[in-house]
């Protein structure tokens, strides 16, 4: 989400006020009082991660203040939920991303794949968004969306002084070229959202929904395991979002674009051959992602007790040690670079962590759970599309990182009280969390098309709401038929503690 003006001082003063009345208030009967101020924290967290009060990293430090103090749980039990391995698994992933980025690796690919696919309108579209897609699993949706703009806007000016060359059909191709535009913007934003369901770090609450889990059940959710049933609904998603707005937001027209071809290939050309530090890059990145992805299928003992973090923390250790100059000591990443990665995404995962370990130390888990019993009569089917319906919408207007965080531990609770599997309803709310396509607020991807002025906020929640509500029922579907299959589990049968 991005944050509006004029609500950060609201929020601050409403999350302290909030804060204070619950801890001045006698529990609810039965509950034990350490999970009633966990439900204060949790309370001030959420009002001022929406409202984006203080910065949101500086928000999810608050446990490790206020649950000692608040007799939650003991420092050292709160400390270690900012070492988890996942968020090493972030953390190496981010250093190779940065490397990809130092050295041009992305927009090569991005150019690469633009040229693949073809020139004509649909396919240009399609293109971006396959390029698109493909780098938001490996690298933040934010940074893939801004690498990809201008090289549209590039295409979309080619495109405009070509229609503009014969005055008689002018005013006809000046339409089309505007709706391809939009079209091309459209595709950028979902396409980056999209892709980052594919991988565990791809976007931040997949993994949020790992370390939840772990911490609440003992269950791992491996790099493969996640790939399996994301790849393929991401895979899905942008097939439907390509058809949607090739065949609805771009109707087929007579629009060509011959020069759009030489446009790429000029592009191409301006990065040259592909230098040796691009290639060491695209060595380490390909060794990496093929180790996630076998770990999970194979016994390979060589790796021993590794995790996916320690697979991604030895290709990012690779990069420090492999010289890009080796008599000006240069390497393919130096530290000036590497601390520049987002340091605050890594600190909100471990307070997302520390929320849900308060929340099942404290007994808040085992609580909500008691309180939700009488949706044990609810169809599993209508509880998980309403799940990704109220994710994703609320998505809209908050933080997918602060949503997931807050959202997944009552989500556990909830199926421990209608007696379902965890997952059919964590699953869901992870994916929806990533899916908002209606606003400009809602995603950085969704304000940074916008900012190309290519598309009105009307034009894109008209067509992001069809794509919301198109997206919860692919989730739902998945969830339901897919997910069980893949990961051999029964959605109706409890995930025990």
């Amino acid at each position: 989400m991005v944050a509006l003006p004029g609500r950060s001082a609201i929020g601050l003063w409403l999350g302290l006020l909030l804060f204070v009345l619950l801890l001045a208030l006698p529990p609810p009967q039965d509950m034990p009082p350490s999970a009633w101020r966990a439900a204060a924290v949790a309370t001030l967290m959420a009002t001022w991660w929406i409202t984006e009060a203080i910065p949101i990293a500086a928000t999810a430090l608050l446990p490790i203040a206020l649950f000692p103090l608040l007799g939650v749980m003991p420092t050292p039990q709160v400390t270690t939920s900012y070492a988890n391995h996942l968020i090493y698994l972030f953390l190496g992933g981010f250093l190779i991303a940065m490397a990809m980025q130092k050295w041009n690796l992305h927009r090569r690919i991005a150019l690469r794949t633009i040229r693949v696919v073809g020139v004509s309108p649909p396919r240009i579209v399609l293109g971006f968004m396959l390029a698109t897609a493909f780098l938001s699993m490996w690298i933040s949706n934010t940074a893939t969306a801004m690498m990809m703009l201008p090289i549209a806007l590039a295409v979309i000016g080619q495109i405009r002084e070509m229609t503009s060359a014969e005055a008689a059909e002018a005013e006809r191709s000046g339409e089309e070229a505007q709706r391809f535009a939009t079209a091309l913007m459209l595709g950028i934003a979902y396409a980056a959202s999209i892709g980052g369901v594919a991988t565990l770090i791809g976007t931040p609450p997949n993994a949020i929904l790992a370390g939840v889990v772990e911490r609440l059940y003992g269950f791992t959710i491996g790099f493969a395991a996640w790939m399996a049933f994301g790849l393929p609904l991401a895979a899905v998603m942008l097939a439907i979002a390509w058809i949607y707005l090739v065949r609805f937001v771009y109707a087929g027209t007579t629009l060509t674009l011959t020069g759009a071809s030489e446009l790429v290939a000029r592009e191409i050309a301006a990065l040259g051959a592909m230098s040796r530090e691009e290639k060491w890059i695209l060595t380490i990145f390909s060794m990496v992602a093929l180790l996630w992805i076998i770990r999970g299928f194979l016994d390979l003992r060589f790796l021993g007790m590794a995790s996916d973090a320690t697979i991604a923390i030895a290709g990012a250790l690779l990069l420090f040690m492999i010289p890009s100059n080796w008599r000006k000591r240069e390497f393919l990443l130096d530290w000036a670079s590497a601390v520049q990665l987002p340091w605050d995404i890594l600190i909100l995962f471990g307070g997302g962590f520390a929320l849900a370990h308060g929340f099942s130390e404290s007994g808040l888990t085992q609580w909500i759970a008691s309180q939700l019993s009488a949706l044990s009569g609810v169809h599993l089917s209508l509880l998980v599309l309403a799940v990704a319906v109220v994710v994703l919408f609320l998505t809209e207007v908050t933080s997918n990182t602060a949503t997931a965080t807050l959202i997944l531990p009552v989500l556990g609770a909830t199926s421990e009280a209608v007696g379902v599997h965890p997952f059919g309803l964590m699953v869901p709310a992870a994916v929806a969390a990533s899916y908002a396509f209606m606003l400009p607020v809602a995603t950085p991807p969704n304000a940074i098309v916008f900012s190309s002025r290519f598309i009105t906020i009307p034009q894109m929640a008209k067509a992001g709401l069809w794509m919301n509500l198109i997206a919860c029922l692919v989730i739902a579907a998945f969830v339901l038929l897919v997910l069980p299959l893949l990961w051999d589990i029964d959605l109706g049968a409890p995930l025990r503690r």
